[in-house]
């Protein structure tokens, strides 16, 4: 049997991306346990015999073989012994292939990135630990695997994770210098393509778009007033304590900086709120700002320091109070808005009037999937059509403890189903002309390297 964890691994194994048609992929899924049928090991074959020489380098029969586990765990069909040695076929081809690929980008002096694959060996662990249930049982997976320890497995990724690193970063380095040109793919090409593979399309899913005013609950002019007496108290305090800056913004600031004493961190500008982005870049460091007012109520800002383009900077933040009857005149003004548009009122000019810029909602959502919107907006659009206006509904606003309200027109639809022609030629064009200049080059170096294949799946025999 096929240990679960070197199923795993050796899902992760590095090899050259096929050059067929794919279309459409899904997501990566965990590989599942293999059957003790599924593991190939042909009886009497060298499981370390030489499948390949390359270059100066060989491709043993051992990693073709596990390749082929690894691609049957992870879902190859394999449903008579043809097509398991088309399957073997296959994989040793991309073996060489990739090999061919590595060679090339050290004979470039291309370098893979270092803290990129530690990154992506971490992930890599994560993902495969979070599949087994306690540690022991990870460890002992671990162990039926091979591995003696996890740092051994760390090692055997890193090696393969830095391989894949080079194919690309060589083939990137081919394109940018010009050395890869894209190869014209004709119209009755891309017809033959997607003909041969739509029945391995999955479903497109729903997708929709909406333009959309997004009306936030504001506070009573009295609410305001309560919110400005309290941020001049602490502007007056701060005269007289500066040093105290920090400890203030923990105790009074109202926003998620409070308990890290306002920070904001380093600022290019434009991230912030024209009125506020104004003032942190005209204060020089250690100059406590006058107080600012914006569409999240009350600020008092201190840089702390500078360096070209960016500066790093505090505030405390006084929000006025909002209740039910702030929602409720929201919602009312909501409706009003809804109504006019309706009416034939222009979307530019009510977005203009209306819409809450400063909570950095867009006013346009071109295509999105439907699965992907929060749950009001998928409530908010069942059943409706192609241009409908639709009734105000609440969007939960977490920063000031109340509710948005959202008045959208349906701009885009389309519902699930299959892939057509049209959806698909762009994608089909560029993938084609992609997998040919990609097997121009491979056949280049082909030509250019020393390549004998010795291992015969057909005949489960490897020539000396």
């Amino acid at each position: 049997m096929m240990p679960r964890l070197l199923s795993l691994l050796t899902g992760a194994a590095i090899i050259a991306a096929p050059l067929s048609v794919t279309l459409a992929q899904d997501a990566p899924k965990p590989a599942p346990k293999a059957a003790a049928t599924d593991t190939v090991q042909p009886k009497g074959l060298p499981v370390d015999g030489i499948a390949a020489v390359v270059g100066d380098q060989v491709v043993l029969v051992s990693e073709v073989l596990a390749a082929v586990n690894s691609a049957r765990s992870a879902g190859a069909k394999v449903n008579s012994a043809q097509d398991l040695v088309k399957l073997e076929q296959e994989i040793l081809q991309q073996l060489v292939e990739a090999e061919l690929l590595v060679q090339k980008a050290k004979e470039m002096k291309v370098e893979a990135n270092e803290a990129e694959l530690q990154r992506s060996i971490d992930d890599n662990e994560k993902q495969i630990r979070s599949q087994f249930k306690t540690e022991a049982e990870f460890k002992a997976a671990l162990k039926e695997a091979g591995f003696g320890t996890v740092d051994e497995w760390r090692k055997l990724q890193n090696d393969q994770l830095k391989r894949r690193n080079l194919q690309q970063e060589a083939v990137s380095k081919l394109k940018r210098d010009g050395k890869m040109t894209a190869i014209n793919v004709t119209e009755a090409e891309i017809t033959e393509a997607f003909e041969s593979n739509r029945t391995k399309l999955p479903r497109k899913e729903a997708r929709v778009g909406v333009r959309q005013v997004v009306i936030a609950t504001k506070p009573s002019e009295e609410s305001k007033k309560k919110a400005r007496a309290k941020i001049d108290s602490i502007r007056v305090e701060l005269d007289k304590h500066p040093e105290d800056f920090e400890n203030i913004a923990k105790k009074e600031s109202m926003d998620g900086t409070k308990e890290l004493g306002g920070d904001l961190g380093w600022n290019r500008r434009g991230r912030m709120v024209p009125e506020f982005d104004r003032m942190m870049f005209a204060l020089n460091p250690g100059i406590i700002s006058p107080v600012v007012e914006t569409g999240f109520g009350y600020h008092i800002i201190r840089v702390d320091r500078v360096q070209p383009a960016e500066v790093k900077a505090r505030h405390i933040l006084i929000r006025p109070q909002l209740d039910t009857a702030d929602e409720r005149r929201a919602k009312a003004l909501a409706d009003s808005i809804a109504a006019a548009w309706r009416a034939g009122g222009s979307f530019d000019s009510l977005s203009v009037k209306f819409h809450d810029a400063a909570g950095g909602e867009d006013k346009s959502i071109p295509e999105y999937p439907r699965s992907e919107l929060p749950e009001p907006y998928r409530n908010a659009l069942e059943g409706k059509k192609l241009g409908d206006i639709i009734d105000p509904f609440p969007m939960p606003d977490p920063s000031a403890g109340v509710n948005k309200f959202i008045v959208a027109q349906v701009t885009f639809l389309d519902e699930a189903g299959e892939y057509t022609l049209k959806e698909m030629r762009e994608r089909l064009r560029s993938q084609l002309s992609e997998e040919r200049s990609m097997r121009r080059l491979i056949d280049t170096l082909k030509k250019q390297t020393y390549v004998s294949v010795r291992y015969d799946p057909s005949k489960q025999t490897v020539t000396p």
